[in-house]
């Protein structure tokens, strides 16, 4: 390893202490729902057929990494509430195709809309300029940890290959 890649003890705290800083602005972001009461795997599948358009069962969960029975139970609720809809797969008969609804589109606009509000509100009340200019360019390199692959992690354990 590189003296750039080595994992100290300060970079491990720092981690820690940003993911559990991070979980607790979700937390509390979750609060702004409207009334909706969706679950986080209910509005991150929402939020894939926003951004990606129609997708299979399969599709949603591995774009989200979680096993396909909890994108299921997810889906199913959403399509109980009127918010996606499964449709037959063009080429593949053992495969729906999931898509949004329009009151699933509203919904999801909807709770982005308060969401967003609240947190401009609040980096308005609580940030100086500079700590808004900073915070949002923050936001693009926790884009980029978001965005990397098990492959792209070394040492990060990839289930089922033994390692």
């Amino acid at each position: 390893m590189t003296e750039e890649t080595d994992v100290t003890p300060e970079l491990a705290r720092n981690a820690g202490d940003l993911r559990v800083r991070m979980a607790r602005l979700a937390r509390r972001l979750r609060q702004e729902d409207g009334g909706h009461a969706l679950t986080m795997s209910q509005l991150t599948a929402l939020g894939r057929l926003v951004r990606l358009g129609p997708a299979t069962l399969s599709e949603l969960a591995a774009g989200e990494r979680v096993r396909p029975q909890s994108m299921a139970r997810a889906i199913d609720a959403l399509e109980t509430a009127g918010m996606v809809r499964r449709t037959p797969h063009p080429t593949d008969r053992r495969q729906n195709v999931i898509r949004l609804t329009g009151n699933g589109r509203a919904v999801i606009a909807d709770n982005r809309l308060r969401r967003d509000a609240w947190l401009a509100r609040a980096m308005a009340a609580a940030l100086s300029p500079e700590e808004r200019d900073l915070l949002t360019r923050a936001g693009g390199l926790m884009e980029r940890l978001a965005d990397l692959t098990e492959e792209g992690v070394p040492g990060t354990y990839v289930p089922g290959t033994g390692d």
